[in-house]
């Protein structure tokens, strides 16, 4: 070996990439609000990637390696993302319409696992009551919904966490 860390360098490395792309295929949205669930997989997950990261290494010098490992390869990709159109389109979530002018789209609706439910309880903390009074309705890259009304003496605009139940996405 070149440098006695080396080994933990390299495996931090393709512990990032690999995290980073689980994140983007299976929900990287899933993440905005964390339940009971969230959490202990985090917990799992975070201590199963340790021992792949620092392997036999178990000092303090080897996980602070891989600590210092992670933070710059998060501080390098994400100068990369704002340089990089196409690294960013690759990575980076794009918000998503939910509902254009009243009318809801419910490809991506049915897409992203949105139901009715959520998207009414968006409306409510809002204080729109009907559908047709959204004007623009967005699932944010955070996970968040922004809703913007059609009312143009009240306009408004408010995010909403998504509560991520696992129900089947009912009919609008």
């Amino acid at each position: 070996m070149l440098f006695p860390y080396s080994d933990i360098i390299i495996r931090s490395i393709a512990v990032y990439f690999f995290m980073t792309i689980a994140l983007r295929v299976f929900g990287k949205k899933e993440l905005s609000q964390l339940n009971t669930a969230d959490i202990i997989l985090i917990l799992l997950i975070s201590n199963s990637v340790q021992n792949a990261m620092v392997g036999p290494d178990t000092s303090l010098i080897g996980g602070l390696v891989a600590a210092l490992v992670l933070f710059i390869i998060n501080f390098i990709i994400k100068k990369l993302i704002r340089r990089y159109k196409t690294l960013s389109k690759l990575l980076v979530d794009k918000p998503e319409i939910l509902i254009h002018d009243g009318r809801l789209d419910f490809k991506t609706l049915s897409r992203l696992d949105i139901s009715d439910e959520e998207l009414k309880e968006a409306m409510r903390e809002h204080g729109i009551e009907f559908f047709k009074n959204v004007k623009l309705a967005m699932l944010e890259i955070d996970g968040t919904i922004s809703i913007i009304s059609q009312d143009k003496e009240n306009l408004k605009q408010t995010h909403y966490k998504r509560k991520h139940n696992r129900k089947n996405l009912q009919k609008f």
